[in-house]
């Protein structure tokens, strides 16, 4: 199976401008923009409609051309004018919400939902900044002039692509936008999560894992207590699939207490940037169950930690770990990720997934051990890609042969990647119509994995599209709750209804469903946090990130621990992964454009004054934040 990193051609710039422009933030802009400056403006609409549709067919085109530059600039302001737009439009839709409730004679004159339908989307709508003079009509002079920085971005835009004679071109790779009719809500579940075509191999290894302890001695002599087993390949071939499995297995022998082979069972994502101090925390939790205290320095919570493990039998799962050959102390790092395990028992053992082998030899694994992960057997991977698309189909059985027929020709284009086969299945189950299935199958986007990826993408309903694109703010594996998601993309006024009836938390919902249907998002486990009662939670596949990031673009950011660069100065939405008192003050606290800020960590009651700033910033900047597990919703 062929690299996906290495294939540029499907997932470029292009695609994240592409992705951008099929946002539903230019309808939403254009057309309600122009109707709060109360005039027609069809005829106005239509040409824009227009220009936008035909930067969408030609971004492919253009990301090889010698103009990439010139339009990318023209781009970046048409965005920067669309998002001013919308935050007016923000302010325009409170005063006019605020006015229907506050011109009401009294709550009673109207009925208790629709009152409650307009309180909540006034929350919703609340300004982004204050309003100066909120009777002033200054919003909509505002908004005229940010709308005419559309039009004259758009118009740009569109004279480079005369200039390249792209004007009237067709997109012959697929890339256009799909038409919003063939689109439908999600109204079955997704097929069951299967692992299919990996029995003999999760066996193989199972075998390795519980080797007598003599055949472990050669590493005792030297006073290691366990040996590493590697499983090896690239992106999306089904690795972490594989130790998943495997995982699952020993978990299950242990909680059901059928002479479990290992005494503790812990399952580690590492990320491409970890530090010590979070994988040792995850592994305290995963030892003991419970969550791991605050302990004032890394020495002692690695003493804790090595507390847990002393004298017990341990399986450690290290899921994507990576490994930079030219960093000289890459190697030491990795070493003391997993030197707790030095106080265990003999026979525990370390399962890790790699795109390389130098990884796995680097914690050390003799070459025997790394196993690279096979490819699936043609008729395998078929009845893989038949599961996710025609499970429960309720089709005639001479409409199911036909789509049998199509669908192995469909499968044989995605060269036996499971991530697609998972991802276009699920897409496919959602439109079982011999002619939709028929029209796709040559489609050559589908030819590799990003590609593919990508076509899926473009299927999701438009306003699904901006909170799949919301979730590259996150570092990759975080893991994701539902409830937390829909609170979010509610905040940011993700979520459009027009109906009194329909709560938009119950629509947040459908947009997660969706996403969780067509296998954007994957069910990762249960977490319990502290007394709290144990919720799901869900991750994101790494190169589904990939395809988050391409489709974000520039306007989401992460910092993360180790973190020593500058923030974008016009970076919208904000993650922090440790809390920093001095680039809270110095640095976040001065972006101009910021219109959400997440810190995923706890701050210390003396920093008050940082805390001051943060939330004085938040009051008037942001339509949302979130610190450490409490959300402030502006």
């Amino acid at each position: 199976m062929a690299d996906p990193v290495t294939i540029g051609a499907a997932v470029g710039w292009g695609v994240s401008a592409v992705g951008w422009l099929a946002s539903p933030i230019i309808s939403r802009v254009l057309n309600k923009g122009f109707a709060h400056l109360d005039f027609d403006a069809t005829e106005k609409l239509k040409i824009l409609d227009l220009q936008v549709l035909q930067l969408q067919r030609v971004m492919d085109v253009v990301d090889e051309s010698t103009y990439k530059g010139r339009l990318e600039t023209l781009l970046d302001k048409l965005k920067s004018a669309l998002y001013e737009s919308e935050d007016i439009l923000d302010d325009v839709e409170y005063q006019r919400l605020h006015k229907q409730i506050r011109d009401s004679k009294s709550a009673s004159s109207m009925p208790p939902r629709k009152m409650d339908w307009l309180k909540k989307n006034l929350r919703s709508a609340m300004p982004s900044s204050p309003l100066k003079d909120k009777d002033s009509g200054l919003p909509k002079l505002q908004l005229e002039k940010s709308l005419t920085k559309i039009e004259t971005a758009l118009s740009g835009a569109c004279k480079v692509l005369e200039q390249l004679n792209l004007s009237g071109l067709s997109n012959d790779n697929g890339r256009q936008a799909v038409a919003t009719n063939s689109r439908h809500a999600v109204t079955t579940a997704g097929p069951p999560a299967r692992v299919i075509g990996r029995d003999q191999d999760r066996d193989k290894i199972i075998a390795m894992l519980h080797e007598k302890e003599d055949q472990c001695q050669l590493n005792t002599v030297s006073g290691i207590c366990y040996s590493v087993i590697g499983i090896h390949g690239v992106a999306g071939s089904g690795k972490s699939t594989l130790a998943q499995f495997t995982y699952d297995h020993e978990k299950k022998c242990k909680e059901e207490k059928m002479e479990g082979h290992f005494d503790i069972v812990m399952w580690i994502h590492v990320s491409q940037t970890f530090d010590l101090d979070s994988i040792f925390r995850e592994m305290f939790e995963g030892a003991t169950g419970k969550a791991c205290p605050k302990f004032n320095s890394l020495n002692v919570l690695k003493e804790k930690l090595e507390e847990e493990l002393r004298g017990k039998r341990t399986l450690l799962v290290l899921d994507d770990v990576w490994y930079n050959i030219r960093n000289s102390g890459h190697r030491e790092e990795l070493q003391q990720l997993i030197s707790p395990l030095n106080v265990g028992k003999v026979g525990s053992k370390i399962l890790v997934t790699s795109r390389t082998e130098a990884a796995l030899v680097s914690l050390g694994a003799v070459k025997e051990r790394c196993i690279p992960i096979s490819d699936l057997h043609d008729k395998v991977f078929l009845e893989m890609f038949m599961h996710y698309a025609l499970t429960d189909a309720r089709v005639s059985e001479h409409d199911r042969r036909i789509l049998e027929m199509i669908g192995e020709d469909i499968a044989k284009k995605l060269k036996g990647s499971p991530l697609a086969a998972r991802t276009v299945g699920s897409r496919l189950r959602e439109t079982q119509t011999v002619e939709f299935w028929r029209s796709q199958k040559d489609r050559d986007l589908l030819n590799d994995t990003m590609g593919a990826l990508w076509w899926s993408y473009q299927y999701l309903d438009e306003q699904v599209r901006r909170c799949f694109a919301y979730c590259s703010i996150f570092p990759r594996r975080h893991r994701l709750k539902r409830d937390e998601l829909v609170k979010l993309w509610v905040a940011e006024g993700f979520i459009k209804t027009s109906n009194a009836e329909e709560e938009m938390e119950d629509v947040a919902k459908n947009y997660f469903d969706e996403l969780l249907s067509a296998s954007f998002l994957q069910f990762g486990g249960k977490e319990k946090l502290y007394s709290e009662p144990k919720v799901d939670y869900f991750t994101i596949h790494d190169l589904l990130c990939d395809l988050a990031e391409e489709v974000a673009g520039r306007d989401f950011f992460r910092i993360e621990k180790g973190f020593t660069g500058e923030v974008p100065p016009d970076v919208r939405y904000l993650f922090v992964g440790t809390y920093n008192r001095e680039m809270l003050t110095e640095k976040i606290c001065g972006l101009q454009n910021l219109r959400t800020l997440i810190i995923d960590d706890t701050i210390e009651v003396r920093s008050s004054d940082g805390v001051q700033s943060l939330c004085e910033y938040v009051r008037y900047a942001h339509r949302a934040a979130k610190i450490a597990g409490t959300e402030i919703m502006c």
